[in-house]
């Protein structure tokens, strides 16, 4: 069997892939071969491993392929694509990650750690007062968590040690309590804290209209996509001093643009699509892949399998 590698595994994860391997498994490493090499392995490949071109799979020669593992959580990019073979993605293997940057997140923008970093980077201490007078609790704050996939329930489990009040978007998951913008905007207005782990399916899916519902000094986190939110309309809620704070993991456009006002807004953390980030990512990259391999080979249902149409 070929598998062709597209992911860049660093060199311990690709030792660590061509020693568990099963005999009959020959990998090619994207990352070895040029370009025009790369399109001919992927051709030639029974199981494909990464996130190649979408174009790749629109040219139709893809004859033998029986498998393909993306090593990510989201696929948007491959949504137009119809493949008649299973596809499976990440499945649950960055929600605790994500769930913590934004929980980290949130209490940074009420405890203040960010401006304490920059003081202690100054070397200046400032009274007291200064900065324990405008600290706030993540303590029973009341939450909406816009989405209920692995992300969300794990950033709703985390919360949940802090007694907050969260209820759940979604359209058919049995446990949310909203299903549509109509219910998320009866509840906006009082709610402290929007967390958006929304995929990018759901393209401007926070609207400006939600943006404005939000009560006043909430803040808003997202860990979604950065394309599910309005952005200008959020940059303008900030700056007016509307919302209380953004915790950003996800922007329309990445890198960021250097000449947007999310950079020096003072209420504004950046974690820089860092949430999914974790010790030996590539390895646990390598072992979703394994496992799949194996159930593969002894006619098991595959794990995390989904739909490129559905977005999920």
């Amino acid at each position: 069997m070929h598998l062709f590698v597209y992911s860049s595994l660093s060199p311990i994860a690709r030792k660590y892939l061509q020693r568990n391997l099963s005999p009959e498994v020959v990998a090619t490493f994207g990352q070895d071969l040029p370009l025009e090499q790369q399109l001919l392995a992927f051709q030639n490949a029974e199981v494909l491993m990464g996130n190649p071109p979408a174009a790749w799979f629109e040219s139709g020669n893809t004859p033998i392929l029986r498998f393909w593992q993306i090593d990510s959580a989201g696929f948007e990019q491959y949504r137009h694509l119809r493949m008649s073979l299973p596809v499976a993605n990440m499945g649950d293997f960055f929600a605790w990650p994500c769930a913590e940057t934004i929980v980290g997140g949130l209490l940074s923008i009420y405890r203040h750690l960010a401006e304490l970093s920059v003081l202690q980077s100054r070397k200046a201490w400032m009274s007291g007062t200064y900065i324990r007078s405008r600290t706030g609790l993540l303590r029973s704050k009341r939450v909406v968590i816009l989405g209920a996939g692995a992300i969300g329930l794990a950033v709703r489990q985390q919360l949940s040690g802090f007694e907050c009040q969260v209820q759940l978007l979604a359209r058919t998951h049995p446990d949310a309590q909203l299903h549509s913008k109509d219910d998320l905007l009866a509840v906006l207005p009082e709610t402290d804290i929007v967390v958006n782990c929304l995929p990018g399916s759901a393209d401007g899916f926070f609207s400006a209209d939600l943006a404005a519902a939000m009560q006043p000094g909430s803040i808003y986190a997202s860990v979604g996509r950065g394309n599910t939110t309005d952005e200008p309309a959020l940059v303008r809620l900030l700056q007016s001093g509307h919302l209380g704070g953004a915790v950003l993991d996800v922007t329309a456009i990445e890198p960021l643009p250097t000449d947007s006002p999310l950079w020096t807004l003072p209420n504004v953390l950046l974690t820089q699509h860092t949430g999914g980030g974790q010790y030996q990512e590539d390895e646990g990259k390598v072992d979703v892949l394994l496992r799949n391999l194996y159930l593969l080979s002894t006619g098991k249902p595959l794990e995390n399998l989904v739909e490129l149409s559905r977005g999920y």
